[in-house]
């Protein structure tokens, strides 16, 4: 299921397709389409021919946050694809299917749909959580691993359950567990709390308030607060329950494909002491890379720093342990 380039499609429910092009289907050197899979419709934009390199975006933001990876890869010789996850951006929001082993299916149908065997996937965030999920659950479609931002499945567990530090600095994820009230906090005064957190959770150099105000607008189309945090709370609630105990286990089987860490040594909603522990769950060549200065949004704070270590990783064809 296709959609014209740069054009409007449609979302399910009743959010008009025009409104949701104009919010976040924007223009550039890149091209726009829906792909279906995992029972689901996904918007992505992809730029240039190669190897895949599947990059999939964190909260509270959407594609666009790889804007400048997109023509940089693709200009490395990579076939470069944002998608938009389940619930958020141009994408399907359906009523369920936000625990991280169905959303990681999103991820592999997706690359699947595109024709190709493989890709590189490199997650900020969320989207790194669902990278490892991927890398664990689907081996043989992924390639390698690129993660910023976000420890391993287990290490997040451990961490939010057992530091205090972590747990305070990721407090908006315990509040996520109540019912209606964030989602009507996001959406309020055109997104304004989008905002807050993005500068909030970033370095010296937060982004400029024109690329906030996107970021705003999309958080505001309709469902989309609610389902950009059910993943969130499926990840706390679910701790105790078989379901996520089950996952959990799951998560135990090593990566076995070279991986790639990024983080800002100045992130404080993921602290680096929490993100440094994942390595023993790689049984694979693993290199670890701190962005010195950086917060929360390597990629997006020094965008030319983050391409040129995630492509020179990429090429590398025996990266280091």
């Amino acid at each position: 299921m296709t959609a014209p380039e740069n054009g409007s499609g449609t979302t399910s429910g009743s959010i008009p397709g025009a409104t949701v092009a104009a919010d976040v289907r924007l223009d550039g050197p890149w091209t726009h389409r829906d792909v279906a899979a995992n029972g689901a419709r996904f918007h992505i934009a992809e730029m240039g021919d190669g190897p895949l390199v599947l990059l999939l975006h964190g909260f509270p933001q959407f594609w666009w946050t790889w804007r400048h990876q997109l023509p940089a890869l693709a200009e490395a010789g990579y076939r470069a694809v944002a998608m938009d996850l389940r619930g958020v951006g141009g994408s399907d929001r359906t009523p369920r299917g936000y625990d991280p082993a169905n959303l990681a299916l999103d991820i592999t149908g997706v690359v699947r749909s595109l024709g190709e065997p493989d890709a590189a996937l490199v997650g900020h965030d969320l989207g790194g959580y669902l990278a490892w999920t991927a890398a664990v659950m689907r081996p043989k479609l992924v390639r390698r691993l690129a993660v910023s931002s976000m420890p391993h499945p287990r290490r997040w567990r451990s961490a939010m359950l057992s530091d205090f530090s972590q747990s305070r600095a990721g407090s908006y994820i315990w509040g996520f567990q109540r019912p209606w009230l964030p989602e009507r906090q996001l959406v309020a005064d055109d997104g304004a709390l989008v905002g807050e957190l993005i500068r909030g959770w970033s370095g010296p150099q937060p982004p400029d308030d024109k690329t906030v105000d996107i970021y705003r607008r999309a958080m505001t189309i309709p469902s989309t607060a609610h389902c950009s945090i059910e993943p969130y709370r499926w990840m706390v609630r679910s701790m105790a329950r078989p379901d996520g105990i089950q996952f959990n286990r799951r998560m135990k089987r090593p990566v076995r494909v070279p991986t790639l860490q990024l983080h800002g040594s100045l992130d404080p909603a993921m602290r680096t002491r929490s993100t440094a522990g994942s390595a023993e769950y790689v049984e694979a060549p693993y290199r670890w890379r701190l962005f010195d200065g950086l917060g929360h949004f390597p990629h997006e704070e020094d965008p030319v720093a983050f391409s040129t270590e995630l492509i020179n990783w990429l090429k590398d064809p025996e990266p280091d342990r």
